[in-house]
């Protein structure tokens, strides 16, 4: 007998899984699996994991929104590979997406291809950015811990005066590996 699985999530403990839970019952769940975690990787996330591992043929898995079990179009395409495999459909309630039927399934791929070309251009616009502001001298990273001449003296003090790693971390205030980092520049 098949079954409709409901998955909701939110990104924070703060946030109420209240709205989506309210209309995954609506939807005819019979179960739902849940989870207050950041969305960024499907591996992260052991509820979703839990849902997709208990879904089988002929099962429909229902989210309010794509993006409550996907972040990414990678994500997102890895799961419909998934689901399509063990012939789960997938309904998606607040974008109207159902994919037992043949205009969902051309609905979700289109979503997915939009998502991919958005993502695209964000990614375009960011290496712009980047690009422009590395022209303007902007330095990008961590400051670093040490000046060249704090590097300098470090070296003297360990070669000179004999200083150990721990004595030169403390006087400098800064940790073993840092001090390692400005022993090797030296070199």
């Amino acid at each position: 007998m098949s079954e409709t699985v409901g998955y909701a999530r939110v990104s924070s403990a703060g946030q109420s899984l209240d709205v989506q839970l309210d209309k995954l019952k609506e939807a005819g769940c019979t179960r739902v699996y849940s989870e207050k975690r950041s969305g960024q990787q499907a591996d992260g996330r052991p509820e979703l994991q839990a849902c997709l591992q208990f879904l089988r043929e002929g099962d429909t898995l229902v989210v309010c929104r794509l993006d409550r079990m996907a972040r990414s179009v990678l994500d997102l395409a890895k799961i419909a590979d998934l689901l399509n495999k063990k012939g789960v459909a997938l309904r998606v309630i607040d974008q109207a997406i159902n994919t037992g039927t043949s205009e969902g399934r051309l609905m979700f791929s289109l979503l997915g291809a939009f998502a991919q070309f958005e993502n695209d251009i964000r990614a375009e616009r960011q290496a712009d950015g980047i690009n422009k502001a590395k022209q303007k001298g902007v330095a990008f990273g961590r400051k670093r811990a040490l000046t060249d001449d704090q590097c300098k003296r470090i070296r003297t003090l360990r070669q000179e005066e004999k200083f150990s790693i721990a004595q030169l971390a403390e006087r400098f205030n800064v940790g073993p590996a840092t001090i390692y980092r400005a022993l090797q520049t030296g070199r």
